[in-house]
């Protein structure tokens, strides 16, 4: 039988490789045959905005545009996350308007971590309204635990929690397909919107994953509410008291119906049983994958997990979480250890599970017995972190040689996990050969910068930012605050152009109205070079810039551009001038000068980017080159060490 690479998104019974952002791609096409074999005319809007671990997932699904078109998948980019979010919000009223074209609309938001929490004010809106009839909605949040390209590390099910979703954590891509498809049940079952946790881990790995539509049936447990078999209410009157009556069935009817749709398709399970068990480990998603690791680097496999009495339960869904089945896991354990990764949030929701139960065992997790720290709550857990640990925990009961003797003989690696992890020997991060950044985020002497999201951020470790560090889209609000209790008369602040027309127009406005000195350095560089060079959603040309920096009431702006010949003709805002980007030192202490907002337009294509237009003969090739001897150039640097010495 002929395979093709289609497979991985089309195959309706076997096994296929796929990566976890591949498996993601692969949902709303599943859901759209389920939905058509049950008689069901549905259709998905995906909408978001990039970031990894999901940077990847807007280039497949325009990738394979045909594909899921044939499925009835409109994929919409977010120009920012909760707008996004609205847009795949209003695709749940499409049923409550005339004349609807489908019998129900699905919905996918994607967004990182930082995303996730811009995005909360539409999330609850949209999950107290609910889902459409025939819909439901998987919310995709993106962490990066370990912070590989993000300022903040992330940690989304709080966020997920606080607007009321179940949470659900696959572990790899196989979990991807399964509890996607859940999901979407969970959802229009339920009527909320489901929370979907993917990691850096899951979402890059490829693996094999196991497809057959068997796998898609699932159990909708019948129940009373308000008298009535469970059916939820979709509501758009959000003013009171009729927003008050819907948050009643948000607790009493929607997260019930969660926790029982969880119970009967057993998302959360026991996986290792032994009868007279006296340990419990409980893990969730990916951190799951690595306890099984690192169980294994110490010899246990099942069976002798259950010869010394050690249970494992894994968790599907964070949240509501399921207590009969944890109850009866834990019932006759001593402890229950909890692993996770960052704050403590599964480690409370075992607790207050396990809280009042006879004979309930002693649940540790973030600290031990005796409060001592033990699964740590910094950077990311993987099987070499979590080896020692559980080391401990196996030690209280099971021989040395199982358990210490067997992690010193697994040699230095794998205490060296448990090491403090400090800057000596790192290779820190730089711009790529040929970035304008490099050039374009140096300031005039006696002149300090303020850094934000971009590429351009990595100035911060190169000692050219001396005024903070924000979030996307608060660019130059800082210093709103900071003028007042300082001496300090200017700062100049770096915004990209994916930032600037994502949600910085903002803080330009804002900057305005406080009347401060500030001088915007917009850097624009034409695409989002942090997550692959996407095109930005919602871009203004450069003259139109112009005019819109104008009309906010900016003071004056120059455009800096390496080839002042594309601008013969161009028709800038009044006032706005063209200057080569040589004079940029001029240009900088002229606008620093300059009493109020002003703007310097950076206008240089991301190198990166150009390289691979290049490539594909989208741009034109240079025709000069500069071709540098290594001979020489070794030798130069070696006779500048030299007289340096």
């Amino acid at each position: 039988m002929a395979y093709t690479l289609d497979d991985k998104y089309l195959a309706d019974r076997g096994t296929v490789i796929l990566s976890g952002v591949q498996a993601l791609v692969r949902l709303p096409i599943d859901q759209h045959k389920a939905d058509r074999a049950a008689g069901l005319e549905t259709a998905t809007l995906i909408s978001g905005y990039r970031g990894s671990p999901l940077g990847g997932f807007d280039f497949l699904l325009q990738a394979n545009r045909r594909i899921l078109a044939e499925h009835e998948v409109r994929f919409l980019p977010g120009v920012n996350e909760d707008l996004g979010a609205t847009a795949v919000f209003g695709g749940q009223l499409a049923n409550l308007m005339p004349r609807p074209k489908y019998d129900g609309v699905l919905g996918m938001w994607y967004g990182k971590g930082p995303g996730v929490d811009r995005s909360g004010d539409v999330f609850k809106h949209a999950n107290l309204t609910g889902v459409g009839r025939n819909g439901g909605v998987l919310a995709i949040a993106g962490d990066d635990p370990a912070s590989k390209s993000s300022t903040v590390p992330s940690a989304s099910e709080v966020a997920l929690y606080d607007a009321q979703m179940p949470v659900l954590f696959p572990a790899d891509a196989q979990e991807v397909i399964d509890l996607g498809s859940a999901g979407f049940a969970l959802s229009r079952y339920s009527g909320l919107w489901v929370g979907f946790k993917i990691t850096t881990n899951v979402a890059d790995e490829f693996s094999t994953a196991e497809v057959d539509s068997e796998r898609r049936r699932w159990v909708l447990p019948e129940f009373g509410f308000r008298g009535k078999p469970w059916q939820p209410v979709q509501s758009h009157n959000l003013f009171a008291p009729y927003n008050l009556q819907t948050e009643q069935e948000v607790w009493e009817g929607r997260l019930e119906a969660a926790r029982r749709f969880g119970a009967a398709n057993r998302l959360n399970r026991v996986t290792v049983n032994p009868s007279d068990g006296w340990l419990g480990i409980v893990a969730a998603g990916k951190t799951y994958l690595d306890v099984r690791e690192a169980l294994g680097r110490l010899g246990l496999a099942d069976g002798d997990l259950i010869r010394y009495g050690v249970r494992l339960f894994r968790v599907g869904m964070l949240y509501p979480l399921e207590r009969a089945s944890l109850r009866e896991f834990a019932r006759g354990l001593e402890e229950v250890c909890v692993v996770e990764e960052k704050r403590s949030f599964l480690e409370l929701m075992v607790k207050d599970a396990l809280y009042g139960m006879a004979g309930a065992p002693r649940v540790v997790g973030k600290r031990d017995q005796h409060d001592a720290l033990l699964v740590p709550g910094h950077g990311e857990l993987d099987a070499d972190t979590i080896l020692p640990l559980l080391t401990a925990r196996l030690a209280q009961r099971l021989p040395a040689e199982v358990t210490t003797e067997r992690l010193a003989r697994l040699g230095p690696a794998a205490q060296a996990a448990i090491a403090p992890i400090g800057p000596a020997g790192q290779r820190l991060s730089y711009f790529c050969s040929g970035c304008p950044h490099n050039r374009s985020t140096v300031v005039p002497e006696g002149s300090i910068a303020a850094a934000g999201i971009g590429c351009h951020g990595m100035a911060v470790m190169m000692d050219r930012i001396g005024a903070g560090f924000t979030h996307m889209g608060g660019e130059g609000a800082q210093w709103v605050g900071a003028s007042f209790f300082t001496e300090t008369p200017h700062i100049f602040q770096n915004l990209g152009d994916g930032t600037l027309f994502h949600s910085g127009s903002l803080a330009i406005r804002q900057a305005v109205a406080a009347g401060v000195n500030l001088t915007y350095k917009i850097l624009y560089n034409g695409a989002v070079a942090m997550t692959g060079g996407q095109q930005i959603d919602g871009c203004l040309s450069i003259p139109n810039l112009t005019r819109e920096l104008l009309a906010e009431g900016v003071k004056r702006t120059l455009v800096l551009t390496d080839e002042l010949s594309r601008y013969d003709g161009v028709h800038l805002a009044p006032g706005a001038e063209v200057w080569s980007r040589d004079r940029l030192d001029e240009a900088q202490r002229q606008l620093r000068d300059t009493p109020g907002v002003t703007a310097l337009i950076y206008d240089q294509h991301c190198a990166a980017d150009l390289r691979r237009l290049r490539k594909r003969g989208k741009a034109p090739i240079r025709p000069m080159r500069v071709i540098i001897n290594e001979r020489i150039c070794e030798a130069a640097a070696i006779a500048g060490s030299n007289r340096t010495a």
